[in-house]
């Protein structure tokens, strides 16, 4: 397990009792679609902390801390936690607002969600900033893992004089242009173990200041991840396509699936090219009033470079009812493969189990398949597996038969296939979703899952519909 500290990280001010974000704003960004290029910057927030009680003729004098950013029309913005920490225990966040080269008005804007553990943090200003002459921009988000050397771009404004910084002042922007490099599962040393975050990481140097901004992807814009700091690892990676080496100790930016469960849980809307909607209820689950835990994050781990063969980790997990997960027991997997699965399975969130209209805890099963990808295979492509005691009081769906798909022909993608599996009291598979897709990766997958075989769940020593969370994680031959 890989721990850091993020340089970008700056200290708490125990003094203050309030935070001003300070927005650029501008009438240009509709509010029906989200903001192009030319309005990016409309969208986001510099986090500031005032010196002075009173305002003088360059407005308010303040302490720079990070930035914030904009996700939807309703006026919510997405930070990191650290940037707006100093208010935890208390004190009222406020926002400045007003067009570029105007005077700026100050209005509050309440911090409504966070987690603390995975450094994210949802403000609401209010009011409403999009309602009025002026509107900010919002950006989408998108949950979508970018393979390495994918072009992204941080956008951060910050003060012109970091040591005499006004509100009166324009703010400048920088925007960084790199590439994906790399993602590592870590944790900050001040939380607890299961703790652990994805990073993405990009060849960027952050400098103190940038926690909080945007990571967009640059093809199309959307968030792809919050930037926390500087990768304090010194890290040498090359792309596929080059015997080029990155720049070492690159940027480290939150995954934004974090955020958006986080706003899922809160009931908090967000704009996306394509929203993921939950996996419909199989037909056993409308007749018997249950329906399992559907999961509303859900990262894969990349395939282990030092393994030589396929593997697979199955897991038998509890989702409390209030989503999380409660209860994680392997059932097979061992090194290299359990380690980087387990960091990847706990930072994962769910929309509870539900029964009769209310939440209840329920039991999963997960399975990471890892197919071996040599051409031919040098082993068997099917499994076995034995099924759960009868003396165990309950359990997920669990496989005891699966089978590794065959690397489609033409073809030299690899990633992760995520299918969501609903399985009735009898063992059948009574519907399939497609939770993450990688074309033709994913047609390969599903044939494959049509041959696997399940026990069905149980609880208090019942068969019930259960659920299945299959993740199949490509190399190429």
């Amino acid at each position: 397990m890989i721990s850091m500290r993020f340089h970008c990280k700056m200290a708490a001010m125990s003094l203050a009792g309030m935070v001003f974000i300070f927005c650029q704003l501008t009438s240009a960004a509709p509010l029906d679609k989200p903001a192009d290029d030319a309005t990016l910057s409309a969208a986001i927030c510099p986090v500031v902390y005032p010196l002075d009680q009173f305002p003088t003729s360059q407005g308010y004098r303040y302490f720079f801390y990070g930035d914030a950013f904009f996700i939807n029309e309703e006026g919510y913005l997405i930070t990191a936690a650290h940037v707006v920490s100093s208010f935890r225990d208390g004190g009222q966040p406020h926002i400045l607002v007003g067009p570029p080269g105007g005077p700026r008005r100050l209005q509050e804007a309440d911090l409504v969600a966070e987690d603390w553990e995975h450094d994210v943090a949802v403000l609401r200003a209010k009011p409403n900033p999009f309602v009025g002459q002026h509107s900010v921009a919002f950006l989408p988000l998108t949950a979508e893992r970018l393979p390495p050397g994918k072009a992204v771009m941080a956008i951060s404004l910050r003060p012109a004089d970091l040591h005499d910084s006004h509100t009166s002042e324009e703010p400048v922007e920088e925007r960084l242009q790199g590439q994906v490099i790399d993602y590592q599962f870590t944790q900050d040393e001040d939380v607890r173990e299961e703790a652990e975050s994805e990073l993405l990481l990009f060849n960027q140097k952050v400098a103190p200041g940038q926690s909080g901004s945007p990571l967009l992807s640059a093809d199309s814009q959307e968030v792809v991840g919050i930037v926390v700091g500087q990768w304090s690892r010194p890290t040498v990676i090359h792309f596929a396509t080059t015997a080029r080496p990155v720049v070492t100790s690159p940027g480290a930016a939150l995954r934004i699936h974090y955020a958006i469960a986080l706003l899922r849980q809160h009931g908090i809307a967000w704009h996306e090219a394509l929203a993921a909607a939950a996996p419909p209820n199989s037909p056993a689950a409308q007749t018997s009033g249950f329906s399992p835990p559907v999961p509303l994050s859900l990262v894969a781990t990349p395939y282990p470079p030092q393994a030589l063969m396929g593997g697979e980790v199955v897991l038998d997990a509890l989702i409390d009812s209030g989503g999380k997960l409660a209860e994680l027991n392997v059932v097979h997997g061992a090194p290299p493969f359990l380690e980087p699965v387990l960091s990847a399975v706990r930072t994962w969130t769910f929309s509870p189990a539900q029964m009769g209209g209310s939440a209840v805890e329920a039991r999963i099963g997960i399975v990471f398949q890892f197919p071996q990808s040599f051409m031919p295979k040098l082993t068997a492509r099917e499994h076995k597996y034995d099924e759960p005691s009868e003396d165990s009081a309950g359990h997920g769906a669990l496989p005891v038969i699966t089978v590794e798909p065959n690397y489609p022909a033409n073809t030299t993608a690899e990633g992760s296939v995520a299918l969501y599996d609903v399985v009735d009291p009898q063992g059948q598979v009574a519907s399939t979703r497609v939770l993450r897709d990688v074309e033709p990766l994913t047609a390969a997958t599903i044939a494959a899952s049509q041959q696997w075989h399940f026990v069905p769940g149980k609880q208090a020593g019942t068969n019930t519909d259960s659920a299945v969370i299959l993740v199949v994680t490509f190399r190429r031959p």
